[in-house]
C-alpha cells in the first residue's frame, strides 16, 4: 500500500469550483484501487504551530501501488475536469509515503 498526502491551497473565492472538481474526481479513486482515507478542512485552531500558509484541505489517499496512482492521474474521466482544478487550485504539496 502506498499513501499520498496532499496539502491543497485554493485560490481566493474559488472554493465552490474546487468542491465541484472534487465531487467529480474523488469517486474515480475506487476504479484505480484507491481509497480516500481522510479529507480534512482544518480551521486555524487545528494548527498547533505553523510558519507557512495554511492549506484549505488535507487529503490522505491510499493506492495498492504507485502504478494505480499513475493510472488515476491520467484517467480520461478525471482529465475532463482538470480545467476546474487549474482554475481553483493555487498549489498542491504532494507527499508520498508508506506505513511503517
Amino acid at each position: 500500500m502506498i499513501y499520498y498526502t496532499q496539502l491543497i491551497f485554493i485560490k481566493p473565492g474559488r472554493e465552490q469550483e474546487f468542491h465541484a472538481f472534487e465531487d467529480k474526481v474523488l469517486p474515480l479513486l475506487k476504479a484505480h484501487n484507491g481509497e480516500l482515507i481522510y479529507r480534512i478542512r482544518p480551521d486555524q485552531g487545528a494548527f498547533v504551530e505553523s510558519n507557512a500558509e495554511l492549506p484549505y484541505e488535507v487529503h490522505l489517499v491510499a493506492f495498492n501501488s504507485k502504478a494505480d496512482f499513475e493510472t488515476y492521474k491520467i484517467d480520461p474521466k478525471r482529465l475532463e475536469f482538470m480545467e476546474m482544478k487549474n482554475q481553483s487550485v493555487e498549489k498542491i504539496i504532494l507527499i508520498e509515503g508508506y506505513a511503517l
